[in-house]
């Protein structure tokens, strides 16, 4: 859907690689962070790199990675918890944002994968995307103050680096290609659910 692209902070970000993404994002995590894949390809991408029992794959929950992630953060302070969500299912549940920001879990970071299109449904474009409008500058004017577009690979890293260390909530942007996914998670909802909740400490 997307070229390369000038955001409205005349920040220039070319579309990458979903999986690859992913892949770098896994690759940083040293301990126990949680990691909340959204529905659609965000999950099977997090699926492929690798089943770690502190991911929760979402399966027909449109919009609720971001606040499942939250949720999560606010149970368990000490752990980083990341959110992979798609821009159409963020799109859903835009008013997480604002609550978010309010709450204000220095732990956690949602990821929005956006390539203008709801990719799992036949790739119609978003409304965002007819609009122009700025997924990041959304986040910033809900009161995500560290919210950030990635402008490619290396600026991404960079990002997710510092979302390790430093106090969130963050938000990070990438464009994306309009590519399937490398395979599809398993549909166990018990089996996730269980593993979840036993890499959470829960049972």
């Amino acid at each position: 859907m997307y070229g390369k692209r000038k955001m409205a902070d005349g920040a220039n970000t070319t579309p990458m690689n979903r999986f690859d993404l992913t892949s770098r994002l896994i690759g940083k995590l040293k301990q126990d962070e949680a990691v909340i894949g959204g529905i659609g390809n965000s999950n099977f991408d997090l699926w492929s790199t690798g089943q770690r029992p502190h991911n929760f794959y979402m399966l027909g929950s449109m919009g609720l990675a971001a606040p499942i992630a939250f949720g999560v953060a606010l149970a368990q302070p000490k752990r980083r918890v990341f959110a992979l969500e798609g821009d159409g299912s963020l799109l859903m549940q835009l008013g997480c944002l604002s609550t978010i920001a309010a709450q204000a879990p220095r732990n956690l970071t949602v990821i929005v994968w956006d390539n203008g299109v709801y990719q799992i449904t036949g790739s119609q474009p978003t409304p965002a995307a007819d609009a122009g409008a700025d997924i990041v500058g959304i986040a910033r004017a809900s009161g995500l103050k560290q919210s950030e577009w990635a402008s490619d690979e290396a600026e991404f890293e960079q990002l997710v680096d510092r979302s390790l260390v430093e106090d969130g909530p963050w938000l990070i942007g990438a464009r994306i290609e309009n590519v399937p996914a490398v395979s599809q998670t398993e549909r166990d909802p018990v089996q996730i659910r269980r593993r979840f909740m036993e890499g959470m400490g829960s049972r």
